[in-house]
């Protein structure tokens, strides 16, 4: 039986939107019980680069999700990972209508094995992630994985 999960969270700004140059990007994003997130929009969009936009937010949830369901697979079938990062990328085209889509993004996931003898195993742990991935099943966007 399928089971459904919902998530709530909060999305706070407040300024004066008097013209497009004007106003701040500023805001938070807060959940009951969590650190808020610093947001605004990219830098490109009169956004705050010390805060976090919504297009990196999207492409670390994509690396994040990948992340868990590979270390959940592993743990399953006995592969023991004692290290893993991941430089993903994501790309954004504008269209002219001033809106815009991703057309990829590309996980870079590098796993460090108690048993190196292992790492044949690996490929196909990433592919059953990605296959499972609940944010990667969700965008209509290729999001490819290049581990190493």
């Amino acid at each position: 039986m399928a089971r459904s999960h919902h998530y709530e969270v909060m999305v706070s700004w407040a300024g004066e939107t008097r013209s497009y140059r004007s106003y701040e990007r500023a805001h938070e994003v807060t959940a009951a019980g969590k650190a808020p997130i610093a947001g605004s929009s990219d830098p490109a969009f009169r956004g705050d680069p010390a805060r976090w936009n919504p297009e990196e937010l999207l492409v670390a949830s994509l690396a994040q999700c990948h992340m868990l369901w590979f270390l959940h697979l592993c743990a399953a079938d006995g592969v023991v990972v004692t290290g893993y990062t991941d430089a993903p990328t994501g790309v954004m085209v504008e269209a002219a209508d001033g809106g815009g889509a991703f057309e990829e993004v590309v996980l870079r996931p590098r796993v460090t094995l108690a048993d190196p003898a292992q790492a044949g195993r690996l490929p196909g742990l990433h592919e059953r992630a990605h296959h499972l991935c609940y944010i990667a099943r969700s965008v209509n966007f290729p999001v490819r994985h290049e581990p190493a």
